[in-house]
Parts: C-alpha cells; sequence; structure tokens
C-alpha cells in the first residue's frame, strides 16, 4: 500500500478561461501587494462550465490543502473572498433555478428516506458500468470521482461546529468511520487512493484536476458550498 500523502500541497491547475486565468494569475502575487483592479467576466461564464468552476474550485482549495507556491493568506483575503460570492452567487442562481420549487413536503427527511433505498434495476453511471462498461469506462469513472474521494468527508467536517447534542455526536459517529477509525491505512481517502494505483491510475492528490469537465467539479463545490456557508 502507498500512503496519500497528508502533507505535500497540490500544483495550481492551468487555466481554462478568462475567468480561471484571472483569479489563478491572482493566486501566484503577493496578497499584501497592490490592490487587484482586474474585471473577471463572471458573467459571460456558463455556470456549470470548467472557466467557472474550477476557478471556484481554487479558490475552496484554499481551505483544505492549499497550492503550492501559494501565500496560505489568500485564504482569507478581503479581496479574494468577494471574488468568490460572485462566483457562487453564479453557481447558487443556476442550481435554484435547475432545481426548481421545493414543496413544503419535500424535506430533507422525506429525501434522505428515498435515497437510503436503491432498487436493483435503475438509471445512471453505475448500473451502466455494471451491466455494459468497459474496463476502461471504469477507470474513467475512477478519474471523477477522484476529485471528491481523496478529500473524502473533509467537506461535511465544516458542519461538526455548527451541531449539537445527539445530533453532533451522531455526524462525528459517522466521520469517524470515515477517516478509517482512527487507523489511517482504513480511512476512505486512503481505500481510493489505493483503488487508484491498483487500478494504475494517479492516486495524487488533485491528480486529474486539469482532466475533468467543469460537471465534475460542480458535485464537488456544492458540498463545499454548504460546508462553508451552513
Amino acid at each position: 500500500m502507498t500512503l496519500a500523502s497528508a502533507s505535500i500541497e497540490p500544483t495550481l491547475p492551468r487555466a481554462k478561461g478568462p475567468v480561471s486565468a484571472a483569479v489563478l494569475e491572482l493566486l501566484i502575487r503577493d496578497p499584501s501587494g497592490q490592490p487587484w483592479g482586474t474585471d473577471v467576466p463572471v458573467d459571460e461564464a456558463d455556470p456549470y462550465g470548467i472557466d467557472l468552476q474550477l476557478s471556484l474550485y481554487a479558490c475552496y482549495e484554499l481551505h483544505y490543502r492549499g497550492f503550492l507556491g501559494v501565500d496560505p493568506n489568500w485564504e482569507w483575503s478581503p479581496e479574494l473572498v468577494h471574488l468568490r460570492s460572485t462566483l457562487e452567487d453564479a453557481f447558487l442562481t443556476a442550481v435554484r433555478r435547475d432545481v426548481g420549487e421545493i414543496g413544503l413536503n419535500d424535506t430533507a427527511m422525506t429525501e434522505m428516506e428515498s435515497l437510503s433505498v436503491e432498487p436493483i434495476d435503475g438509471k445512471g453511471p453505475s448500473y451502466y458500468l455494471r451491466d455494459h462498461g468497459t474496463w476502461e469506462q471504469m477507470r474513467e469513472y475512477f478519474v471523477h470521482r477522484s476529485l471528491y474521494h481523496l478529500k473524502e468527508a473533509d467537506p461535511h467536517a465544516w458542519v461538526i461546529p455548527r451541531l449539537t447534542g445527539q445530533a453532533k455526536a451522531s455526524f462525528v459517529a459517522v466521520e469517524f468511520d470515515e477517516y478509517g477509525g482512527g487507523r489511517g491505512e482504513r480511512a476512505h481517502q486512503q481505500l481510493y487512493a489505493d483503488l487508484m494505483a491498483a487500478a494504475g491510475l494517479d492516486s495524487t492528490y488533485l491528480g486529474y484536476l486539469n482532466d475533468v469537465p467543469g460537471e465534475t467539479l460542480a458535485t464537488v463545490n456544492l458540498m463545499s458550498l454548504f460546508g462553508l456557508h451552513r
């Protein structure tokens, strides 16, 4: 088993458009330098597209491991947080539009009960891969999922200080299992890194950040957004 690194910071990704180019160019600067006056064309970007989603992912990553060569003071730079909020507004506007109106009976409890029962036959990537998928398609699926599973449970940890009583105790019990019950080799992040290595893939944290589309990053960004914003 090759242990996943817990300390090595990932390198900055490559820009995928004018928005991500502006954000990534900002992160290589000194955060205590002159005010950044570049206008970022957020309004022109596809809210689910790679340019906006990569920009948002880079902003959120400052709250995880950060990036090699990027000053950690950028994490709470008012300038960058303001830009991030603009990206978040564009993303959430699209999410709310596509989710539509939520009925009074559509509670979190009813949704969890529905998700907890998975039919034997259904639709979606897991069913397709089970019944028809090739090994190359499965490996590609591993790549897409790595952007979350190599940081599995980290976005959810932000909720712990906001809970009390039994809710907090139960939640932490679940997180304890996510992190291997005290055994590093059983942490889910490590198990996924082992899976990637066994499949002949790069198990490095964010190793495929330059290779996935915006839709893949959007699923992780939504978890980070909810975790940081209660």
